[in-house]
């Protein structure tokens, strides 16, 4: 059964880049409603087509879901009485009996379907990604990029507030278009059949997208692999950037210089305490995608607890994710990741690029930082002085972490605002 997709075809075809900036949709036949989350089945997308993209999820894989749920066998309870050893049982059973139970199957795809939607084939891989317009005529174009284990879902609160601030405590000023791509392996994008698929590479994809939308000057933002992707879009001048907003700037290991002092050495101690007790999951993923990728393509339950672990150790909750996500906006991100069985092809970037592009880089295009206090670690204004030639802008923010756009949306659009004003 083919548990997702549907393609709306168009009457009408239009190929081109600054036609597809105008919202051009290219055609597909009505039997093309493939799975676009597998490359040996997604439609073929010619040329410099953009089709428009709908989701809908078959009953079957419902059904399915239901059933494996319903059959998940529990490991016995932690001999701890925190996250030391992982999210603990009690909580994952929980959110799990919420999936099966009280969790609107359709919620994702209603969610999503309320935003337009595209996919288009971009160095022979297929993109999703969603583009939502300005009514404002002076809009800035900004690309998002999410992260791991996170989705485009993390930006779905923040597209109203970006393309119309003035119905969201702003001014015509602080407009954008947005566009949010899935990364290559997550979500509705294809999975990459071959290796090679690391950040410069989408790097170079997002620049041939935004040229391919019509905009020549934009903005890129991005966290966690986000802020890899935005970083080499900056390091490699991707045509048409004007400048970077991360909020987790790639600074580490830090560019240290004599001796750091007393603020160095707390984030210092901060990034070794992630090493030794928190990057398993990366070391694990870096080194073998797809062997963990078994258990998380059969198991929902344990791609759920896989990703929940993490938003309950990077957020700003103190181990209380339910405190700043809702069980359902949890479940969004999760059922993303279980409908498309991206598990092992989400890992595998992390083999493509962790060790190798996801490491400081020297920038001279402007740069703008938001740090949250719950990231993994505090990054220091210091040492993106040292990195980064033209830092137009650093601020910490009241709260939030590690997934700054999911946890806190409205401090999040303040912050891409801010840094916005100040970038060229």
């Amino acid at each position: 059964m083919n548990p997702l997709t549907d393609v709306q075809p168009n009457r009408r075809t239009l190929l081109g880049g600054a036609a597809l900036g105008a919202g051009a949709l290219a055609v597909l036949p009505a039997h093309a409603a493939q799975s676009h989350g597998d490359p040996r089945t997604a439609p073929v997308l010619a040329g410099e087509a953009v089709v428009p993209f709908r989701v809908a999820i078959d009953p079957g894989a419902v059904q399915s879901l239901r059933r494996r749920l319903s059959m998940t066998r529990w490991p016995n309870r932690e001999t701890v009485g925190d996250w030391a050893q992982g999210a603990p049982l009690a909580r994952v059973q929980a959110l799990v009996g919420h999936w099966h139970d009280g969790y609107d199957m359709h919620r994702l795809a209603s969610r999503l379907n309320a935003f337009p939607q595209f996919r288009t084939r971009i160095d022979g891989l297929g993109i999703h990604f969603l583009h939502v317009r300005s009514k404002h005529a002076n809009a800035r174009p900004i690309i998002l990029t999410h992260g791991w284990p996170g989705s485009v879902v993390e930006f779905l609160k923040a597209i109203g507030p970006l393309t119309d601030p003035t119905a969201h405590g702003g001014t015509a000023q602080d407009a954008f278009h947005v566009v949010i791509p899935s990364l290559p392996g997550y979500g509705f994008s294809d999975k990459p059949t071959e290796t090679g698929w690391g950040l410069p590479r989408i790097a170079r994809a997002w620049g041939v997208l935004m040229q391919r939308l019509g905009y020549d000057r934009y903005l890129a933002q991005g966290g966690d692999w986000g802020a890899g992707v935005a970083t080499w879009m900056a390091k490699q001048h991707v045509p048409g950037l004007a400048g970077i907003h991360l909020n987790l700037p790639i600074l580490f290991p830090p560019p240290i210089e004599g001796t750091p002092n007393a603020e160095e050495q707390a984030s210092i101690k901060q990034l070794m305490a992630f090493g030794n007790d928190g990057s398993g999951y990366a070391v694990l993923q870096g080194t073998r995608p797809q062997t963990i990728g078994y258990a998380l393509a059969d198991s929902p339950a344990g791609q759920a607890a896989w990703i929940y672990e993490k938003l309950g150790s990077w957020s700003d909750s103190d181990h209380q994710p339910e405190k700043v996500f809702t069980p359902d906006e949890m479940l969004d991100n999760i059922m993303l990741y279980w409908l498309t069985d991206t598990g092992a092809s989400s890992a595998r970037l992390y083999k493509e690029s962790f060790s190798t592009d996801f490491t400081p880089q020297k920038l001279d295009l402007p740069v703008a930082v938001s740090v949250f206090p719950g990231e993994l670690y505090r990054p220091l204004r210091l040492w993106g002085e040292r990195m980064y030639s033209h830092l137009v802008y650093w601020n910490e923010a009241p709260h939030g972490g590690h997934f700054a756009a999911f946890e806190q949306p409205a401090i999040f659009v303040d912050e891409v605002r801010r840094a916005a004003r100040a970038l060229p």
